[in-house]
């Protein structure tokens, strides 16, 4: 199963091919193309590539489906003993994004564990 985790508008979405997915507003219009290149990671054929801190050359490429807004969240505010509340709300502007393909670009070999160094000889005392 070939997924990447991309980071768009402050927050992480997992993401496959032909997923639809509501992310914070983008510039674009409805039928646009967008290329998401926060890769943070790749996995492909069963092999994982974790960027540090994104892929390199890997991007996650959509097509805008609609501009819209999301459900209404109501903020009511109370001041205890006063007897006192406000009620507003809020409706974020989202797009909604359909997931074509995921572009796995020049991925470098994945190194594991510590880098080995040469020991030098500590000299104890004066």
């Amino acid at each position: 199963m070939d997924y990447a985790i991309v980071a768009t508008g402050g927050k992480q979405y997992r993401v496959s091919p032909g997923d639809v997915l509501d992310v914070d507003k983008l510039p674009a219009e409805a039928g646009d193309r967008v290329e998401l290149t926060q890769v943070l990671l790749l996995s492909h054929d069963g092999k994982v590539t974790v960027g540090t801190p994104t892929v390199q050359g890997a991007m996650v490429i959509g097509e805008v489906a609609e501009q819209r807004r999301g459900d209404k969240i109501v903020v009511f505010r109370y001041k205890n003993k006063t007897r006192q509340g406000v009620k507003t709300g809020h409706r974020q502007f989202l797009s909604r994004l359909e997931i074509k393909e995921i572009v796995a670009g020049s991925v470098p070999p994945v190194r594991r564990g510590r880098s080995r160094r040469p020991v030098e000889e500590a000299s104890h005392g004066p």
